[in-house]
């Protein structure tokens, strides 16, 4: 089993949370705040571990068999995403997709900077599907 931090499409009404949606939710979660955060053509969010400007990202947390992240999550995962080890606020050490290396300087034009929102719901302006929340 991996812990798997999900903060686009995956999450609770997302149209890519049959991906996970059979997995143990151990509820909403923070990244540390080194992370920066893009909307990818407008299609799908990005997280970038940043060097400086970084912030907490809001996401979801799911408990999956790392078989199951090979063959159910990530073939359905954009190419500009590759499967990378993040930090959460707490310190724990979780499995999330982030950009790939390299894409923010030869993609700048298909990348909008949404740091400041610090979620992809909250820059989609789309409703939280309830409140529970893991440190």
């Amino acid at each position: 089993m991996a812990e798997l931090f999900c903060n686009g499409g995956a999450m609770r009404g997302g149209n890519l949370h049959h991906n996970v949606s059979a997995h143990t939710f151990l509820g909403t979660v923070r990244t540390a705040p080194k992370y920066r955060f893009f909307s990818v053509r407008d299609e799908f969010p990005a997280l970038l571990l940043a060097e400086a400007g970084g912030a907490s990202i809001e996401g979801e947390l799911y408990d999956v068999p790392i078989g199951d992240i090979r063959t159910d999550f990530l073939p359905e995962e954009p190419e500009e995403l590759e499967l990378t080890v993040i930090e959460l606020s707490d310190g724990r050490s979780v499995l999330a997709v982030g950009l790939r290396p390299g894409l923010l300087g030869s993609r700048a034009g298909e990348l909008t900077e949404i740091t400041d929102h610090g979620g992809w719901r909250r820059y989609r302006g789309l409703p939280e599907p309830d409140n529970t929340t893991v440190s």
